[in-house]
């Protein structure tokens, strides 16, 4: 059980570090505004802390759609998997009430909890988007988590490469590229956020399937030298 309590403190801990960097201080917030870069980094260190904080406990995926790209990798069982996910899940919920809570009475302009959300007639868009970005992020961690990957600078390169991935997809999409990140808030936000809720986690598992397709077609992990 340890190991999925970690993952849903790890979730958690993205989702509020991440998700309220843009509740407060995102781009069009009334208060010190750090913008799209600044919540993008918000992201990326949470990543960052959470690899070496929990990693040697659960590998910290905190995120549905990485844990199901190590299933598929055939790195862990599906009960593993299955239980990873649901926790996941938790964490975000939970942090997404604490989200909420602190900037209800807020004068936030946009949101309360970071949810995910796409504009009208731009659903395609943001299904490739989330799509292909999903397919990048868990490509870096599986190649980084590999056998004979950098597995010392795993937390760094996951982090670095989430970064880059929101500094694109946030005009898009607000970035999810994990389904726990979306859930949390849209079932606070409610509305929009809830109705389009569907592909932020269709879309990114489907990233994350293809991902390990492609890893398992390129790697050399397990060939016999």
């Amino acid at each position: 059980m340890k190991k999925y309590f970690a993952e849903m403190i790890g979730t958690m801990v993205l989702v509020l570090m991440g998700c309220g960097a843009a509740v407060f201080a995102g781009a069009g917030q009334p208060f010190d505004s750090v913008g799209t870069l600044g919540v993008a980094f918000a992201f990326g260190l949470s990543v960052v802390a959470m690899v070496y904080a929990i990693g040697s406990i659960s590998g910290s995926h905190i995120n549905p759609a990485i844990t199901l790209g190590v299933f598929l990798s055939g790195r862990m069982s599906g009960k593993d998997a299955s239980m990873y996910m649901i926790f996941q899940v938790i964490g975000a919920i939970i942090a997404s009430s604490i989200l909420w809570f602190l900037a209800k009475d807020s004068d936030s302009t946009t949101t309360l909890t970071g949810a995910n959300g796409f504009a009208d007639g731009h659903m395609a868009q943001a299904f490739v988007a989330e799509t292909v970005f999903t397919f990048i992020f868990v490509l870096v961690v599986l190649g980084v988590t590999a056998k004979n990957g950098l597995s010392n600078f795993a937390g760094l390169a996951i982090g670095l490469a989430l970064v880059l991935i929101h500094i694109v997809a946030i005009p898009i999409t607000g970035t999810s590229v994990n389904p726990a990140r979306s859930i949390g808030p849209a079932l606070f936000q409610g509305g929009a956020a809830l109705s389009q809720l569907w592909l932020f986690i269709v879309a990114p598992f489907l990233g994350a399937a293809i991902a390990a397709g492609v890893w398992k077609g390129i790697t050399v992990e397990n060939d016999k030298l």
